[in-house]
């Protein structure tokens, strides 16, 4: 049986011109990757007529699903919905079902329900309505030609609820494909996608034709993806399975983990395990690794707080750095940090307690070090690790990396792998 293909139309100016970064097409992409649907295309257009239909002609001839995000609401810049009705030849009607969808909606919020909002109800009288339960516009499904045209609202919950609700379970049962997927990922730390990739050339030379493997530079890191497709879903998984454990085996030294999660995920997964608390100090990355650790439900179990202490003033009243210490070694200094660690695990009475600071751009205040050093430091009270840092991006990049590679360090010392 030949594959299933998809293409994907995201519709907006504000994507054109980078006010808003596309995560639909990615949303989408994954979600039907997991079903076995491939996509083949993404398609960005603006609000444009003639370029969305430009898009749709060449996506329908070229693809059996077309899934369309945008331009479905209530304001006048919202031409998705007109015209699909006039591509596929209908007229728009108002739909009673999703009429009280969303008078109920405006009146839960305490909303008046204007004029304009009539116009959410209406849909196009050749599709098949696809319900909204977050928000006020429906999904629409057309067919052509044995092909499927999906179009859903570009609010990315609300396009998410759609394709879990209404898209995924449709496709699942038209396009039931006799292959199952089977992804595994491994997290490495430490190396570039060079040395990784001379590393373990033989595996990857070895993988059956429907295994392949990706290399997936990130912050901080790289992550190894193999992909499989077959029919036997308990064979297959045993056979992918198997070669990340060579990959592991042969990587062990750099392996953070053999699943695909955030480094924040896996901290809090280890703090929990080993049932410890942790504090930090922040200077350069403004409370950004504090940030990330609590966006994991349950962080208030590990996680006491962040002292972010920007100015050195701070660091000297609020974590007990001595003034002498900055004076003569600076702010951005493996003394300072040291003090700083040892003065949040005080103040928090945490198990252990991570401190960083740094330059991430020109402009700082300790002209002694060069723009993009920082320094870290990791206690339990008996044994501290320092460790510096260097990087050469824009401040909001050095910033992002500083937070990843500070959260490594603590996994590192947990984990006793911290040289």
């Amino acid at each position: 049986m030949a594959n299933t293909l998809a293409s994907i139309i995201t519709i907006g100016d504000e994507l054109l011109i980078g006010q808003t970064i596309d995560t639909n097409s990615a949303k989408i992409a994954q979600m039907l990757n997991a079903i076995g649907i491939d996509v083949i295309r993404r398609v960005a257009v603006g609000d444009n007529k003639a370029a969305i239909v430009k898009a749709l002609n060449e996506e329908i001839v070229a693809a059996d699903i077309v899934l369309i995000t945008g331009g479905l609401g209530p304001t006048a810049d919202d031409i998705t919905k007109p015209l699909l009705c006039d591509y596929f030849g209908g007229k728009l009607v108002v739909d009673e079902k999703v009429l009280a969808h969303v008078k109920g909606i405006f009146e839960k919020r305490k909303r008046p329900f204007l004029e304009r909002n009539l116009k959410q109800a209406e849909v196009p009288d050749v599709c098949t309505v696809l319900h909204n339960r977050v928000g006020t516009a429906p999904g629409m499904l057309f067919e052509k030609n044995d092909k499927l045209i999906i179009s859903m609202p570009g609010v990315p919950f609300e396009m998410e609820a759609i394709m879990q609700d209404e898209v995924v379970p449709l496709l699942t049962a038209k396009y039931k494909s006799s292959d199952v997927i089977v992804h595994r990922t491994t997290i490495t730390a430490g190396e570039g996608e060079s040395f990784i990739a001379e590393q373990i050339q033989d595996i990857e030379n070895s993988l059956p034709a429907h295994i392949g493997l990706a290399y997936l530079p990130s912050l901080g890191g790289v992550k190894l993806r193999l992909t499989g497709k077959a029919h036997d879903l308990a064979l297959l998984t045993t056979e992918v399975e198997g070669f990340q454990q060579q990959l592991a085996t042969r990587l062990e030294k750099i392996v953070i983990a053999l699943e695909d999660k955030p480094m924040e995920v896996l901290l809090g997964e280890l703090f929990t395990a080993k049932g410890v608390s942790v504090a930090l100090a922040e200077s350069c990355t403004g409370g950004y690794i504090g940030h990330l650790l609590t966006q994991v439900s349950g962080s208030s179990d590990y996680f006491k707080g962040s002292a972010v202490c920007y100015a050195n003033e701070a660091k000297e009243s609020v974590l007990g750095v001595n003034s002498n210490t900055i004076g003569e070694y600076g702010a951005v200094s493996e003394q300072t940090v040291i003090e700083m660690a040892l003065g949040a695990k005080r103040i928090m009475n945490s198990n252990i307690a991570f401190a960083i600071s740094g330059v991430l751009s020109a402009g700082g205040e300790d002209y002694r070090v060069p723009v993009g050093t920082v320094w870290t430091a990791v206690t339990d009270g008996e044994n501290t690790k320092t460790k510096e840092l260097r990087f050469y991006h824009d401040r909001i990049r050095n910033k992002e990396s500083a937070a990843q590679m500070g959260m490594l360090m603590i996994w590192r010392f947990l984990n006793n792998k911290l040289k």
